[in-house]
């Protein structure tokens, strides 16, 4: 196999594991044995260690999200079905892994609390980025800047705790309530009139 793949099974790896057990819970050694990987190959593509893994590996899991997120929002015209949707697919894919797959920062995030740490930064960075993909929803279906803004971080912070909760009581319906509660939230917000007027 060539060095990028080795890299991504490294990546990939780290990533499946620090959402399942953690940042502080994932061990060197553990990465590489999941990735079919040397220790040795570990350390040639991050010297810096387990924490320029953890970045690598909570960046492909943003971006992983990123992707469910953008087709369940892309997957209906109406912002409110839209966040429906995200919901029934998270729900769906939490159920599907055993209730062990949940969100791809958070057991790393609540980890490095209070720590001004690159895995820390890359947490933020991640749940901005899934904001910005709900703000931008919002946005083009005609709600106003400021009001899409705080919506989208409405909607990013109920996700996160409902798909905890589901996980929690190997269960969907802490994340269909959700659902149901933040579709219903955003059918109260107007729509710029120039945007409901577009056939």
């Amino acid at each position: 196999m060539d060095q990028t793949s080795t890299r991504d099974r490294i990546v990939i790896a780290a990533s499946r594991l620090i959402q399942r057990q953690g940042y502080v819970g994932t061990g060197i050694k553990q990465i590489a044995k999941e990735a079919q990987a040397t220790l040795g190959s570990v350390y040639h593509f991050f010297p810096d260690g387990k924490e320029a893994v953890g970045v690598a590996a909570i960046k492909h899991g943003d971006q992983e999200f990123a992707a469910v997120l953008r087709e369940a929002l892309d997957s209906e015209q109406d912002p409110s079905a839209a966040v429906a949707a995200c919901t029934r697919q998270l729900a769906d894919s939490l159920r599907e892994s055993g209730w062990i797959d949940g969100c791809p920062v958070t057991a790393a995030a609540l980890e490095t609390l209070g720590t001004d740490s690159e895995i820390q930064r890359a947490c933020a960075a991640a749940l901005r980025n899934w904001e910005r993909l709900v703000y931008d929803k919002l946005l083009h279906s005609g709600l106003r800047a400021e009001d899409a803004r705080d919506l989208a971080t409405t909607i990013i912070s109920t996700l996160e705790g409902a798909e905890v909760t589901a996980q929690v009581n190997r269960s969907e319906e802490p994340l269909w309530a959700a659902g149901r509660q933040l579709a219903r939230l955003v059918g109260t917000y107007e729509v710029a009139p120039s945007v409901a007027q577009t056939p």
